[in-house]
């Protein structure tokens, strides 16, 4: 099986996952799809090969040098947004992308266009696998499932390529930022590792944001409207003021590069009771320490004119892998000068969001991300170029063949 017929197969199976069922994986269709996975795994002869009750399947490229070679990895996750449904999936291919609008659905008038996605101009003359606009495409992270297997086979039947032990993984719950939690870093055994799970093609990530969640909480007071002088208290009102307290420009849509924000999620209220949750985001982590104090800042000023309304709970998620892969910056690089070698301009940029090698690399496992090609995620204007796919696929090889090499 070829490296789009993989991916086409894929994306049929429903993987999205799901933060409110309190299992691992979150969905069953998750563990559906490791179970197939681990039969391909098998029928091309990888060793090594392991499932467990959580969903975190892994398996081996036994190595084919006699040379000293570091243990390398490469992660993907089974899982896709809940952001919208991965159901029923019905990929297409444009071949020869000509440029202009591409009708997703006719019925709907859903048409993925350069006017609102000008990045659609840089792939004119590749081949697009796009959605029917009814459900998200599923190349986050689906596309890199297909490049580490389509590798893994090519290695194993070309072993001219020298390398060492290689160990793949994929790891269920990626989108609710559960992925890295029950990832057995020790089973593993890797020096190092990459995720296959950014965005386009040339993309390589190794510092991400800091990550928070907040839920500040207000309580209020309900009495009859016709009588509520000196007495009403309106937690929704109340909340609001506290929403507008926060600077307006530090928010998603006015931020960029490595500017961080304050994002609101959620706002659900009534009288008597409001609750806001918000994300906090930086990749400094004295800015994202400054965040949370400025956040529980406000809720005492809340209180002060509104005694005991307000309450705030603040949990960390993640942190900037930065801090653990800058020590061992030659992992980059390796990566960095894979990409040349294969006619791929390295884009090193930060990730404004998190990924599961920011917590691997916080529990030992040093994880840089690299692209699998796809845009526009989380969504029915999702696609992926074809030859963006291949080249991860060969990228992947000759970071294999490159650290095999290396001194």
């Amino acid at each position: 099986m070829n490296l789009v017929d993989r991916f086409l197969q894929y994306v049929k199976f429903d993987t999205q996952s799901d933060e409110l069922t309190n299992m691992t994986p979150s969905t069953p269709g998750q563990m559906i799809f490791a179970e197939h996975l681990k039969k391909e795994l098998e029928a091309m002869g990888l060793e090594e090969i392991t499932l467990d009750d959580n969903g975190y399947l892994m398996a081996t490229i036994p190595a084919n040098t006699d040379k000293n070679v570091p243990t390398i990895g490469f992660i993907a996750h089974l899982d896709t947004s809940p952001d919208m449904s991965g159901r029923h999936v019905s990929p297409r291919i444009v071949e020869n992308y000509p440029g202009g609008d591409i009708v997703l659905n006719a019925e709907n008038n859903i048409r993925l266009s350069p006017a609102d996605f000008p990045e659609l101009e840089k792939y004119v003359g590749q081949d697009l696998i796009v959605t029917d606009g009814n459900t998200l495409l599923g190349a986050d992270d689906k596309a890199g499932i297909a490049e580490i297997i389509t590798a893994a086979d090519y290695l194993l039947h070309h072993p001219e390529i020298k390398h060492g032990k290689i160990r793949i993984a994929f790891n269920p719950d990626e989108e609710i930022g559960k992925g890295a939690h029950k990832f057995d870093v020790e089973h593993f055994a890797a020096d190092w590792a990459y995720t296959m799970d950014g965005g386009e093609c040339g993309e390589l990530e190794y510092e991400n944001f800091n990550a928070a969640v907040a839920k500040v909480s207000f309580k209020g007071r309900n009495v009859h409207p016709g009588y509520a002088k000196h007495k009403m208290i309106n937690s929704m009102r109340i909340a609001n003021q506290f929403v507008i307290m926060l600077p307006r420009w530090e928010t998603p849509e006015h931020t960029e590069g490595y500017e961080g924000f304050y994002h609101l999620v959620s706002m659900q209220g009534t009288v008597e009771e409001t609750v806001l949750t918000y994300i906090i985001r930086d990749h400094d982590r004295d800015r994202f320490e400054r965040r949370k104090k400025e956040l529980e800042h406000l809720a005492r000023k809340i209180n002060h004119e509104y005694p005991d309304c307000c309450s705030i709970e603040i949990a960390d998620q993640y942190y900037n892998m930065r801090e653990k892969v800058e020590p061992v910056k030659y992992i980059v690089d390796i990566a960095e000068e894979a990409m040349r070698k294969i006619g791929v301009t390295p884009k090193v940029q930060p990730i404004r969001g998190g990924t599961d090698g920011a917590q691997l690399s916080f529990k030992g496992l040093p994880c840089p991300n690299i692209f699998a090609g796809g845009l526009n995620f989380h969504g029915r204007y999702e696609f992926v170029p074809i030859q963006s796919m291949e080249k991860a696929t060969e990228l992947i090889v000759e970071i294999c063949k490159s650290v095999a090499e290396c001194d």
